[in-house]
């Protein structure tokens, strides 16, 4: 599945292009934990960047579609990080692979620049639709993951059934609510909540994957 950037004015060709692109995303996202995002300008990221103005709006029109594309990014990225881990444990210890899909994310969060603001969507002043739309794509994305690891699908083909990706969704829903709770009460994420979130989603997977 390709899960090519979707918000981009144009797509780089270029390795050149694509490096310009990737200094852009990284310059927003280190002012995003300088600044946060209502402080955010494309200007402020040209000039991290080290690139002209146009450069940014070669890629971009506003600030939002920057964010956009580094949630995309994120995803990317963690969805790597996910395979990578899930290609060490042996297939069907779903515990050892929830563990990994979770581990990954609080690395990420505690050490990735922007993705404690901008982690897989754009930052907004409460929880709404565009909540929801994204643990959508994340729980559908993390579904395909967890069902090919645990060799649900037919001759190892990755076939997510409703009753999977319906129970992830809800593991995505609910682990990100507790772990945002986790993250305002210590910097670095609560221990404890974060040990009580880990035993309520072994539990509710259990359920399916048992």
């Amino acid at each position: 599945m390709s899960h090519a950037h979707t918000n981009l004015r144009r797509v780089p060709v270029q390795q050149r292009s694509a490096d310009r692109l990737a200094r852009i995303l990284d310059a927003g996202a280190a002012l995003l934990d300088e600044t946060g995002y209502e402080q955010l300008s494309t200007r402020a990221v040209a000039d991290r960047a080290g690139v002209p103005i146009g450069s940014v709006y070669r890629f971009f029109p506003n600030k939002r579609a920057l964010v956009d594309a580094l949630a995309e990014r994120n995803l990317e990225v963690y969805a790597g990080r996910v395979v990578a881990r899930l290609e060490a444990i042996p297939e069907r210890e779903w515990r050892a692979a929830l563990d990994a899909v979770l581990d990954e994310y609080l690395a990420m969060k505690r050490s990735v620049p922007g993705f404690a603001l901008v982690d897989f969507g754009p930052p907004v002043p409460a929880a709404g639709p565009l909540d929801e739309e994204v643990n959508r794509l994340v729980a559908g994305r993390l579904a395909e993951l967890l069902s090919g690891h645990l060799g649900r699908g037919p001759d190892g083909a990755v076939a997510v059934d409703a009753t999977l990706r319906r129970t992830v969704l809800v593991c995505v829903q609910a682990a990100d609510a507790l772990l945002q709770l986790a993250f305002r009460a210590d910097p670095a994420g609560d221990p404890d909540l974060i040990a009580e979130t880990r035993v309520l989603l072994q539990a509710y997977l259990a359920r399916v994957l048992e």
